[in-house]
């Protein structure tokens, strides 16, 4: 099953996860050894992530705004229809 929408495949997304991720495996392991400095590196690397997303996004390695289609308003009559068949 194919996905409708093409949300997160960007390289900015991937990127600001990856850091993130990265962030969270220090600050994982440095809450298990006690390393109190190295955890919060790892929180501070956590917080980086969006934030390089962010700029690259910017930079247009991102996912282009795209308007919202608007749907028609349904009757009261096709929602006595829908909920009839369900």
């Amino acid at each position: 099953m194919a996905a409708q929408h093409d949300h997160g495949h960007t390289p900015a997304a991937w990127t600001g996860v990856i850091i993130a991720f990265v962030g969270f495996i220090v600050g994982g392991i440095c809450m298990v050894a006690a390393q109190p400095v190295g955890f919060w590196v790892g929180i501070g690397i956590i917080l980086l992530g969006p934030v390089v997303g962010g700029i690259m996004r910017l930079m247009g390695l991102g996912k282009a705004d795209e308007p919202i289609a608007m749907v028609p308003a349904t009757t009261s009559e096709d929602q006595a229809r829908v909920h009839a068949n369900a």
